[in-house]
């Protein structure tokens, strides 16, 4: 079973350890460790030193990007309204996997809402495994494709409708996935379901 997870982007270079400046550019490596995805974070300068040349050559590598530093800003307010983006962060933290499909189509919606980007498409174990990343904070998430079938869909747009709604309760029943099967998909909802937009991530190249 492969793990979910959010890897943070860094504060500081991997490498040499010194911190990034605001839209200071920063380099991003990917590596699989077999027991999880790692991410490395390295400054423009070691980039150069260290990776530029070699960096395909080492050891579980599986992806490149990079992108510029924003400084985190001050904190929020802690008391807000569920979002799809905060609902996704704490059903990965749960690593229920009766959530898999909810957390895949909370991903999906925020990547056409163009607020994650898909770094990298990868097949570990058997399963497809989208890389996503929050580009305000370079947060990556690891996010599962449980291979939805369409009389599953109903259900899964259900779920996470209700839970966009009334908010996350890791104790509230298992997720109704494929029950009562629908001849069609359900018509256009309202309210918070209307933000639920069931389709495939795209194929874009980071």
């Amino acid at each position: 079973m492969i793990d979910w997870n959010i890897q943070s982007r860094a504060h500081a270079c991997g490498a040499c350890g010194r911190s990034f400046h605001h839209q200071e550019n920063y380099h991003t490596l990917l590596f699989d460790e077999k027991a999880a995805f790692r991410r490395l974070d390295v400054c423009h300068a070691c980039w150069q030193k260290q990776f530029s040349d070699g960096a395909r050559d080492r050891k579980g590598f599986v992806s490149y990007w990079h992108g510029v530093y924003e400084a985190p800003p001050p904190p929020a307010d802690p008391i807000q309204k569920e979002t799809a983006e905060s609902l996704l962060r704490k059903i990965i933290e749960l690593n229920d996997p009766q959530y898999i499909p909810a957390g895949y189509i909370l991903a999906v919606m925020l990547e056409r809402k163009r607020l994650l980007k898909i770094k990298e498409q990868l097949i570990r174990d058997g399963q497809r495994v989208f890389v996503y990343e929050q580009p305000k904070t370079g947060d990556l998430f690891t996010i599962i494709d449980p291979n939805l079938q369409l009389n599953q869909l109903d259900a899964v747009q259900h779920d996470v409708a209700a839970l966009l709604e009334h908010g996350f309760s890791p104790a509230k029943e298992p997720l109704a996935i494929g029950s009562n099967p629908p001849a069609a998909l359900v018509p256009e909802p309202t309210g918070a379901a209307s933000q639920v937009e069931l389709a495939t991530p795209s194929t874009e190249t980071p």
